[in-house]
């Protein structure tokens, strides 16, 4: 897979600021991520920068996406 073929569900899956977690509450990362190559997770890289860049453009308080997951938790939402 090159980094510009990676599927709609696999950057779904990678670009998004969500993670599952284990029992113990660790963070998962998504298994999408065995599977690409090294120019794929480059690609994806760009694309996770942009995605936040948009998400702090379009927030109020200029929070990404990532930013408001960390704040949730540590909220203990």
């Amino acid at each position: 897979m090159s980094g510009r073929d990676v599927s709609e569900e696999v950057q779904e899956a990678v670009v998004t600021p969500w993670r599952e977690r284990d029992r113990a509450g660790r963070l998962v990362p998504p298994p999408e991520w065995w599977d690409l190559s090294a120019e794929a997770l480059d690609e994806v890289y760009r694309r996770q920068l942009r995605a936040r860049a948009m998400e702090r453009a379009l927030d109020a308080r200029g929070r990404s996406g990532t930013v408001k997951a960390v704040m949730a938790r540590l909220r203990g939402e």
